[in-house]
């Protein structure tokens, strides 16, 4: 039965949206944020946190697939993946359909979104919290990453809130050098950049720290219904050249052989390729060269 209670999303301040509220799961003060999660009338059940929608039910797919298989296939034969952020466990579950990946590592600083995920949202992680090839670390990313070894992964995934309180260390000059150094010589990271619509410095920022530890940085197009204002932009930074321009039957042959073909509901080869297609307002954000 509809209500009269709605949560309003405050991510900018003269525009956001708004949910009304089913019933409300849990409200929770961690040591690191406010996390709210609701059931909607519209989107099933969301998570928001500091007041900022993080994931919605209803189209989750759409980012967790982009953010996860767009770089293991860019790839071609990544086995051993790092996972920045990520709590609610969409992103570690897309990872582990990849049949190449033999060892998925997840550190997310907050165990409350890791508790409350597996307990009101358990569709987004299924089974990966319990894979064997998974390993799951409740810590501070920027500390794993300073300390791992060189070359101890082919492929980085940072999804964390925007560069601002928990999430602001992801986006630094030290992290992404760190991250360079334990990436394998054809190794990449993608992380979130915004939506450039409404943060364009987001990326644009982002993409020139990128660019001083790697050499070729880039990004691609996600359309989320739920982040308000548009495209959302993966930034994509490797340290060779050509896995942002990964041909279509290359990307089929690659996501057969990894057994995720005709599995996703939003990526499939022809929209990988034309991912990283950008308009010219959004290029124009990326460094020259």
């Amino acid at each position: 039965m509809a209500t009269d209670t709605w949560v309003n999303e405050t991510l900018y301040p003269a525009w956001g949206q708004r949910f009304r509220i089913r019933r409300e799961l849990a409200r929770v003060r961690s040591d690191f944020q406010d996390i709210m999660i609701f059931e909607s009338e519209s989107h099933g059940r969301v998570m928001l946190l500091d007041g900022v929608v993080q994931i919605t039910e209803a189209d989750e797919f759409v980012y967790q697939e982009m953010i996860a298989h767009v770089p293991l296939l860019a790839h071609g034969a990544a086995s051993r993946v790092l996972i920045i952020g990520a709590g609610d466990g969409g992103v570690l579950r897309r990872v582990l359909q990849h049949r190449t990946v033999a060892r998925a590592v997840m550190v997310e600083i907050d165990g409350e979104v890791i508790r409350l995920s597996r307990q009101f949202l358990p569709g987004i992680g299924g089974e990966a919290w319990t894979d064997a090839r998974a390993e799951v670390i409740v810590g501070d990313g920027i500390d794993y990453v300073r300390r791992a070894p060189a070359g101890a992964f082919d492929v980085i995934i940072v999804d964390s809130t925007d560069p601002v309180g928990v999430g602001e260390v992801l986006f630094t000059d030290a992290f992404y050098a760190d991250a360079a150094r334990i990436l394998t010589a054809d190794g990449l990271i993608v992380n979130q950049c915004g939506v450039p619509f409404m943060q364009g410095d987001e990326l644009r920022d982002t993409s020139l720290r990128r660019a001083r530890f790697f050499p070729h940085v880039g990004a691609c197009l996600a359309a989320v219904p739920t982040y308000v204002g548009g495209f959302m932009t993966l930034g994509f930074a490797a340290r060779r050249p050509g896995l942002d321009a990964v041909p279509v039957d290359t990307l089929r042959a690659r996501a057969e052989a990894a057994g995720i073909l005709g599995t996703t509901e939003y990526w499939t080869p022809e929209l990988h390729w034309a991912a990283f297609q950008l308009p010219p307002c959004i290029a124009r954000l990326l460094p020259r060269g």
